[in-house]
């Protein structure tokens, strides 16, 4: 399609979804790169079980989470076969994470028998023709720092850094993409709400893990030559400006790209994103059209930066159809769709990840079902991987390369999203540029 005709008709149809008439039909993309990573995720305590003495272990024992940890999914000892059916699906990353507190139990000690464990996992990410993108923080430490003060104590960071500097020189030479810490303003969160620091010492946890990310990424740089480093960080639509200055501003200089989780949107027809302050992610109402928002946002606000999507996925209440029909495979391929769309209008889209490779603790609960495979980890002792319908779609994906030319979008765009305003409001930019 020319320029003229497609721009004519790019602004009927952008006219049309503003009205809810239509759902955005797909347009001609650009075919993605060869080189494109398409991958899975997971993190260590989420999936792992048999969880040592960590901040977390003891958050789940507290009772003040709706269910306690136990052996999650086991992936500490059914690692390879989850690696197997990441690899089936062709996907070229795996991201996993090496747990602090299961390498360094004690501050004089180091463990050999669970280094061995992750010398496992990378050689079976390896064996099957996958790069490993390793996770140094995932938001768990080990119990002697929880008792020596955490965050607060700056005894902390040097801890932080030795344990971080022998994973890199570990893993290094094989190839990873490296994340240093997982959604900081999550983390800074998440410690607020169970005690790990308390409200007037949220800035300086912030400064902490500022001081380590760029400590640790120069490292890396001398300890791995050629590799890559980020932190991946939530997209949080309405208020990305301040979540941008607590971290992300303050390290721009020491990413190599830019990680961004993007699990929903804001718009005055979609205000359920509120439920994720609660942990209800299952009744938030996915916002495709929002990736791309924040993806063009982002490509201008760094234009030096690629940029990776190291998770996006859909939440389902205990594994249960959602109400309003839409599955994990509409929802995968019209993120896609969108990321796509995306890349053609200027967006240095390196990668996506999806959120995860199985049903993992989320933070507190099972309830909130993200896995590409469903695993009722509190019912079914034999911890046994289902497939969604999300498989066969993803699978799909990764063989084509992208959706298909001729994908329509299942969900319309929401009327006036606020994901990156004034631009998400007016939708006739979504349509493509040329």
């Amino acid at each position: 399609m020319g320029a003229t005709s497609r721009s004519i008709a790019s602004a009927l149809l952008a006219f049309a979804c503003a009205f809810g008439v239509v759902a955005a039909p797909a347009q001609a993309s650009a075919a993605l790169p060869d080189d494109f990573l398409w991958g899975v995720a997971t993190s260590g305590f989420q999936s792992e079980g048999s969880s040592p003495d960590s901040n977390w272990s003891r958050y789940s024992a507290s009772g003040r989470t709706h269910d306690t940890i136990g052996d999650s999914v086991d992936f500490r000892h059914r690692f390879a076969e989850d690696i197997d059916r990441a690899a089936d699906l062709g996907a070229k990353v795996f991201r996993f994470g090496v747990e602090w507190a299961r390498v360094q139990p004690t501050p004089e000690t180091w463990n050999d028998t669970e280094f061995e464990y992750y010398d496992d996992v990378v050689a079976q990410i390896r064996a099957r023709g996958m790069k490993p993108m390793i996770t140094l923080d995932h938001w768990v430490y080990p119990g002697w720092v929880v008792d020596q003060g955490g965050w607060m104590n700056p005894k902390t960071e040097a801890d932080w850094l030795a344990n971080a500097e022998k994973v890199v020189q570990r893993y290094s030479g094989i190839d990873a993409l490296w994340i240093t810490i997982n959604e900081p303003t999550v983390y800074v969160q998440r410690e607020l709400t169970y005690g790990g620091i308390a409200l007037l010492q949220a800035p300086a946890m912030f400064d902490a893990l500022v001081r380590v990310h760029r400590a640790i990424y120069d490292r890396i740089h001398v300890i791995d030559p050629g590799t890559r480093v980020s932190s991946n960080f939530p997209f949080i639509p309405a208020v990305s400006e301040a979540v941008d200055s607590v971290f992300t501003d303050r390290v721009r200089d020491k990413l190599d790209f830019l990680g961004i989780d993007y699990y929903y949107g804001v718009a005055l027809s979609n205000l359920t994103a509120a439920y994720s302050a609660i942990d209800e992610f299952y009744n938030v109402t996915p916002q495709p059209e929002g990736l791309y928002d924040a993806l063009m946002r982002y490509s201008r606000k760094y234009p030096e930066l690629a940029l990776y999507i190291v998770e996006n996925g859909m939440s389902t209440d205990n594994g249960n159809p959602r109400p309003d029909g839409y599955t994990r495979s509409n929802h995968l391929s019209d993120h896609i769709y969108w990321m796509e769309l995306a890349r053609e209008d200027g967006a240095d889209v390196m990668g996506y990840n999806y959120w995860s490779i199985t049903d993992n603790y989320e933070w507190g609960s099972y309830r909130p079902r993200f896995g590409l495979y469903t695993v009722n980890a509190l019912t079914d002792s034999t911890l046994t991987r289902v497939p969604t319908d999300g498989v066969e779609t993803y699978r799909r994906i990764i063989e084509n390369n992208g959706v298909m030319e001729d994908y329509v979008p299942v969900k319309a765009p929401a009327f006036c999203s606020l994901v990156d305003p004034p631009l998400s409001c007016i939708n006739t930019h979504r349509q493509g540029s040329s």
